[in-house]
């Protein structure tokens, strides 16, 4: 078993993916920490303190940052994501969700930057979290029925664990879908 001296905070948060009826992604243009100057989904932490649910903090997250009241039956999950030693300050929880229809409003200006539309071809080229880059968005991509329309309806997920511990040297393991080994045995987490 690890030994641990100065254990990190572990926060959880939800992360949602919203498309427009012309497929383009809504983005936060970020001015705030963490992921300041940087480009990333809607989202927040969950309240903890009452005992929230990442669908019910979903749902209120997309209140609070584009004031749209959406139901369950809205979102559906579309992975978890384990961060390991963020930015060496802070293991992340993340639960990834996706509007199922599309929503359509201007862009505009808030607390925590610029919310834009961006087309998802463009995603790489803009300043994103090194996580994202290399793990999440090609997860997302691969999952997402507003990226694949001809998948809408057929359930879908992913788990990813990735070790931020080692600046620039992510490593990563995909835990749902399992992946098989080429003699058929599954992959095994790693700690």
């Amino acid at each position: 078993m690890e030994t641990v001296v100065n254990p990190l905070p572990y926060k959880i948060a939800v992360l949602v993916y919203v498309f427009d009826d012309v497929g383009r992604m809504l983005l936060l243009h970020r001015v705030k920490a963490p992921n300041q100057n940087l480009y990333s989904p809607i989202g927040g932490k969950l309240e903890q303190a009452i005992g929230e649910s990442p669908y019910a903090c979903a749902l209120r997250e997309i209140k609070e940052e584009i004031d749209i009241q959406l139901a369950l039956g809205d979102i559906r999950l579309l992975g978890m994501v384990s961060e390991r030693a963020f930015e060496g300050q802070t293991h992340w929880l993340m639960f990834c969700f996706e509007v199922t229809r599309p929503l359509n409003f201007p862009e505009r200006t808030m607390n925590e930057g610029r919310l834009e539309w961006v087309v998802p071809e463009k995603m790489l080229e803009l300043p994103i979290p090194d996580t994202d880059r290399a793990v999440i968005w090609p997860l997302v991509r691969q999952h997402s029925w507003g990226l694949n329309p001809q998948r809408r309806g057929v359930e879908s997920t992913f788990a990813v664990y990735i070790d931020c511990r080692q600046a620039g040297a992510l490593r990563a393991t995909v835990e749902h879908p399992v992946a098989r080994l080429h003699n058929g045995a599954a992959s095994e987490p790693r700690p």
